[in-house]
């Protein structure tokens, strides 16, 4: 264990600041897109023990989110049809239970969001454990500087969402994992099964630890180099088979959660629920094993968790409409993930992680042996930095033949490790003194110059760039889920190159709701994306709207006299802006032509855009 000390005040000093960013800049933002159906499936876990809600995720932090509604009294509608008869009607139920049934929305909100916050710290406390084991104590603080003051980390750790439980899970999956390999005991092999089942528990895309932990393993076996083959074999043996124990520990602890789930979920509506569900899916013996397990009371909780996993599964070979650098498709595009891990990371990291490269390479090209065997020795010597590089290189190729763009979300489980992995590499480049020993000052001169005059400049140079890191990062304040790096013009200009997740999930509505009351805007045409009601905080001075209604006319009432108001998300925006491709379908009147000509006068936030047009619409626009 590492003790508290005087040498702990950079983790707590750097988690302290992360937390409060998280906190304060979570206070405004209204329920984004995905909240909208995560609140309410959380509630019903834990309160009801019914899984009808949101089956195409596991249930760990949607659990973990609704534990501080305890103490709250909330009306939880059940006789409406969005329980009784929808299959999965998450997007009505959460509409009802956020905003339809009396409830404070901002209280249920700002409750469930608390936890994720908490998992954020824990997993940044973890980290620079771990990374301290591995490397060193410089490593460790800043590894855990680039996880604090990272955008896309205090985004996506302040909404209930699963991508930072999948970042968790994947770093305890493969810490625990590691801890087993060197030292396969019954007590490891429990913690590392522990820490499987809570990973798969987290998001689905947690599935790829079982091909991860086979390349591990293999590397670990291989790089024993002090023993023969048929030791090494032996040695795979030994340790596939407890590697099984591991699997079926981590199916025991999902069985479990999923079985107090499902406890008061009728049998007969899962399974009708599942049959509806899998009518469409492609391979039918998949969807009937599927079938076959929720018609079993034993095997009903694998029977949910397998049909989640089937659901994801079909989403992702289905794509997902999405505008990326001006243009709109439903397929992937290989340059979609590369190309916002550099825009949506401050590019002081992106340099720092050139300098580590360059210098990782200096050091492998002077290496006195390039062979084999000192390859397979670095990885025995060095096993963290490979499992590290393996997981990187791993999902990294998963996400970029996927079809499902979204967001840069969907790859933030890298972000620890190659933030580990700079840190590692900066922290060695700057201890990198001069070796020559021609100079004539005297040994111990020497000694003062190389370490600390010759190291000057570099330490300079790392500290300018950290100051430049977090200075983007706070002067962000409260807009990290919009964060662009000046490559993309800065945050301002970040909807041109991606919205979604990236930009635009919804949470600006109460932003825009202040906008109305402080400039007297009584009537206002709404077109929102995201999980907040536009009813809820405007009343009946919302007007619904879509590029489709065409111009909104003053005969008709939708504009006052003397002209009106119009907000439009980005993500509709710019998805009916961009051009389509790959025989993307988009018709003509979907594409806002009639509001081209116009240009916002105000935005909420960074993702909501303000338009007041005038009573008579310019020539061409088509006016109701």
């Amino acid at each position: 264990m590492v003790s508290l000390t005087a040498k702990s005040w950079p983790p707590i000093l750097l988690l302290g600041i992360m937390f409060v960013l998280m906190l304060a800049s979570s206070w405004n933002d209204s329920a984004i897109m995905d909240e909208l159906a995560h609140a309410p499936a959380g509630y019903s876990y834990v309160f009801l023990q019914d899984y009808r809600l949101n089956p195409e995720h596991p249930p760990l932090i949607k659990m973990l989110a609704a534990l501080p509604l305890a103490f709250t009294d909330i009306r939880f509608p059940t006789d409406v049809k969005s329980w009784t008869d929808d299959v999965n009607g998450q997007w009505e139920q959460g509409r009802l239970f956020l905003y339809g049934a009396g409830n404070d929305a901002e209280r249920i909100l700002g409750l469930m969001r608390l936890p994720e916050m908490l998992l954020a710290i824990l997993f940044g406390a973890m980290l620079w454990v771990w990374a301290r084991r591995h490397f060193n104590p410089r490593a460790a603080n800043l590894t855990l500087f680039f996880y604090a003051f990272s955008p896309t980390f205090i985004a996506h750790s302040r909404f209930i969402t699963t991508d930072l439980a999948a970042a968790f899970g994947f770093f305890i999956g493969i810490a625990a994992f590691l801890r087993f390999l060197k030292s396969p005991t019954r007590k490891n092999i429990l913690i590392a099964g522990l820490a499987l089942g809570v990973a798969e528990l987290a998001k689905f895309s947690l599935i790829l630890l079982l091909p991860i932990y086979a390349i591990l393993m293999v590397g670990w076996v291989i790089s024993r180099i002090e023993q023969t083959w048929p030791e090494r074999l032996g040695l795979f043996l030994r340790l596939a088979g407890k590697a099984i124990l591991v699997g079926l520990i981590a199916l025991a602890v999902i069985w479990m959660v999923y079985a107090y789930t499902v406890a008061n979920y009728p049998p007969e509506l899962q399974y009708r629920d599942a049959e509806f569900i899998l009518a469409s899916f492609g391979s039918r013996p998949a969807a009937e094993l599927d079938l076959w397990l929720t018609s079993h009371r034993i095997t009903r909780p694998f029977g949910e968790y397998l049909l989640g996993l089937l659901m994801v599964v079909q989403r992702s070979e289905g794509g997902n409409t999405q505008y990326f650098l001006g243009q709109v498709s439903a397929v992937g595009d290989i340059r979609y993930f590369p190309v916002l891990y550099l825009l949506k990371e401050p590019l002081a990291l992106h340099l720092l992680t050139l300098i580590a490269l360059w210098f990782a390479c200096r050091r492998v090209a002077g290496a006195p042996q390039k062979s084999l065997a000192a390859a397979l020795g670095w990885i025995r010597d060095h096993f963290g930095q490979f499992s590290a590089l393996s997981f990187i290189t791993v999902y990294w190729a998963t996400s970029l033949s996927s079809a499902l763009n979204i967001g840069v979300r969907h790859v933030l489980p890298t972000f620890p490790f190659i933030y580990m992995l700079v840190a590692g590499e900066i922290t060695a480049w700057l201890r990198s003194w001069p070796q020559s020993e021609t100079h004539t000052w005297g040994r111990w001169l020497f000694h003062v110059y190389r370490k600390y005059v010759a190291s000057l400049p570099r330490y300079f140079v790392v500290s300018t760039l950290l100051a430049w890191m977090a200075v983007s990062v706070l002067s962000t304040f409260p807009h990290y889920l919009a964060y662009y790096n000046i490559l993309a013009g800065g945050t301002d200009a970040g909807y041109l190159i991606g919205v979604d997740s990236n930009y635009d999930w919804g949470q600006d509505l109460k932003r825009l709701a202040r906008f109305t009351e402080e400039n007297g805007i009584e009537k206002i045409a709404v077109d929102y994306f995201g999980g907040g009601s536009p009813a809820y905080y405007f009343g009946s001075g919302y007007e619904p709207w879509w590029s489709a209604k065409g111009y909104p006319s003053t005969s008709s009432g939708q504009v006052p006299p003397g002209g009106g108001w119009l907000a439009i998300s980005a993500s509709f925006q710019m998805s009916a802006y961009g051009t389509p491709v790959k025989s993307f379908p988009r018709k003509p009147e979907d594409s806002y032509e009639w509001l081209k000509p116009f240009r916002p006068v105000a935005r909420a936030g960074k993702s909501i855009f303000i338009y007041q047009l005038p009573e008579k619409p310019p020539p061409g626009a088509n006016a109701l």
